[in-house]
């Protein structure tokens, strides 16, 4: 067994509870939820989000650290871990929306958003367009468009999703894939000034070695306003698993943020 893991169990052997979200267009979310019971009577709640093609258990570890004190909520978003896909089109602005709806389902105002890559890049948005349903983000190697990805990544994904599309009439997983890849080759588009508008504490990370160009970065930081910048020394773009350290220091120092404004 990991040391991670062993670290993880010691700091909170809880496990999450398991609810089911339905969206208007049909997906079926599963949302899972570490001391549900603090929601309400505790501090914010935080709401994590996994990069593409994960689920929630990329966040294991911080949501075991975090539960002794407060309501840590993670989906598995649509079509990734055991979430089904819906009809609708898929972009960032929907995964967005889908993430308000993880927090009704729990019956939750308000959380602190901590996401990684896909859910980074749905933090900025539900900062921007959710602002009475967040109270902080940490956005982890988040980019504004597919250029803000380094070319050797992008062609390596063009290169996958294409292999994917010629598994897909033998293995349906593979169509599934395919779309989630052609997801961050042809999207997000934000408008760095439309960032303006995010009025919560936040901080913009990414890993010394992120996939995720360093300038595309500090120009979201640049674009939300007061945002914290942190660089993982050493890492890469897997920063719960490269990072974890330094992943839950500046998770606990958002929170410190958020609970002293």
């Amino acid at each position: 067994m990991s040391t991670t893991t062993d670290a993880a169990t010691q700091v909170a052997p809880v496990r999450p509870t398991a609810t089911v979200c339905e969206t208007p267009d049909g997906a079926r979310l599963a949302v899972f939820a570490w001391s549900p019971e603090l929601l309400g009577a505790g501090p914010e709640p935080v709401l994590l989000l996994h990069g593409n093609g994960s689920s929630h258990h990329a966040f294991w570890r911080l949501a075991a650290a975090l539960a002794p004190e407060r309501c840590v909520i993670a989906p598995d978003m649509r079509d990734q871990g055991v979430s089904s896909r819906g009809t609708a089109p898929l972009t960032y602005e929907l995964l967005a929306d889908d993430a308000v709806r993880a927090l009704d389902a729990l019956g939750a105002g308000r959380a602190v958003v901590v996401g990684h890559s896909d859910g980074g890049i749905e933090a900025l948005l539900m900062a921007r367009d959710h602002a009475d349903r967040v109270a902080g983000i940490l956005a982890m190697g988040a980019n504004l468009t597919p250029d803000g990805l380094s070319g050797e990544d992008l062609a390596g994904m063009e290169a996958d999703e294409e292999l994917y599309r010629s598994l897909a009439d033998r293995l349906p997983k593979a169509a599934s894939q395919a779309e989630l890849t052609r997801l961050m080759l042809d999207h997000p588009h934000i408008d760095p000034a439309s960032l303006a508008a995010i009025s919560c504490p936040a901080t913009v990370m990414a890993g010394e070695f992120d996939m995720i160009a360093e300038e595309e970065t500090r120009a979201i930081r640049a674009a939300v306003p007061g945002a914290r910048l942190a660089i993982a020394e050493g890492a890469g773009h897997s920063l719960m698993r490269e990072a974890p350290e330094a992943v839950e220091a500046e998770t606990r120092a958002l929170l410190a943020r958020v609970e002293g404004a």
